[in-house]
């Protein structure tokens, strides 16, 4: 098996953690029941936080955009067209390719050959490696002209914060990795997302729910790690900057490897439900679709 999808699966790790964090804001989804209604941008971001929490990407969709939009979400999920909201993933090309790798035949054995050749033991290595991520993250968050004044405060913080960890975390660990890679494997082929063109298949929603207990099989396997994202979406502290008709600032701020990481999320009211104005201009970009490219919300 060629090495590159074990390479790959180093970064997408890294920057599913980060979009944890700058989505902002488990159970099988199942049928939606009714639930209260939050009537405020404040209440709509805390829910989509327990959404994370509880590891139900699945409800956070439904949380994060009008029925109407999340219906043609799904439709153009079926269609091969989109794969909102994985595509809030730096690398969401690349989690196809991750389950794959991750459920294949023998899948155990082979990813701890490949980290025991490449990895076992190169402390100061994966460190460099960290920092120079960091720093290339920073500066591209600097340079991109996309992200407002406030964006590039927040992200800069949490690349820091994440490259921090990096450096310090015990990546090196062969017996970390012995314990890590079999639970990531187990996670991956309970999806029974492995096979080519299955998340198409499986539609939009119930690949979601499948990919629930691979969330929270992820939080787990990092704890060893140093990195507790169910304590960082606990930590969170939500509040109202301002609110101007149907449009709103929230700030949240949270504790993410021994940092306080801030910043602001723009909401929107749509029938009397507040939503997060990046989500929905995704879904909005190109009608019917969410194939277009998309950076973290």
């Amino acid at each position: 098996m060629s090495l590159v999808p074990v390479r790959r699966a180093a970064p997408w790790l890294f920057a599913a953690a980060a979009t944890v964090l700058l989505a902002s804001c488990g159970r099988g989804g199942g049928a939606p029941t009714a639930e209260p209604v939050p009537g405020t941008p404040v209440e709509a971001v805390a829910r989509l936080i327990g959404d994370l929490r509880a590891n139900d990407p699945a409800a956070y969709a439904r949380h994060a955009v009008p029925p109407a939009l999340h219906r043609q979400a799904a439709e153009a999920w079926a269609r091969g067209e989109s794969n909102w909201p994985l595509n809030a993933l730096p690398l969401d090309e690349h989690l196809p390719t991750l389950i794959s790798t991750l459920a294949a035949p023998q899948a155990e054995k082979t990813l701890l050959a490949s980290y025991n050749q490449q990895f076992a033991g190169a402390h100061r290595e994966l460190r460099s490696a960290a920092a120079a991520l960091g720093l290339f993250a920073t500066q591209y968050v600097a340079s991109a002209e996309e992200y407002s004044v406030e964006q590039r405060s927040h992200y800069t913080q949490l690349v820091s914060a994440l490259a921090e960890w990096g450096r310090s975390a015990p990546l090196g660990d062969p017996t970390l990795a012995r314990q890590a890679i079999p639970q990531l494997v187990g996670a991956a082929r309970t999806t029974g997302l492995a096979a080519p063109g299955a998340l198409q298949r499986t539609g939009m929603e119930h690949s979601l729910e499948r990919l629930g207990p691979f969330l929270a099989r992820f939080k787990q396997v990092l704890l060893p790690y140093g990195l507790d994202l169910d304590a960082t979406l606990d930590s969170m502290r939500v509040e109202l900057v301002e609110q101007t008709g149907d449009r709103a600032r929230v700030r949240v701020e949270y504790e993410l490897a021994g940092r306080t990481v801030s910043g602001v999320m723009v909401m929107e009211r749509r029938e009397g439900q507040w939503y997060p104005t990046r989500a929905l201009e995704r879904l909005e970009a190109r009608p019917g679709t969410a194939a277009a490219p998309a950076h973290p919300a």
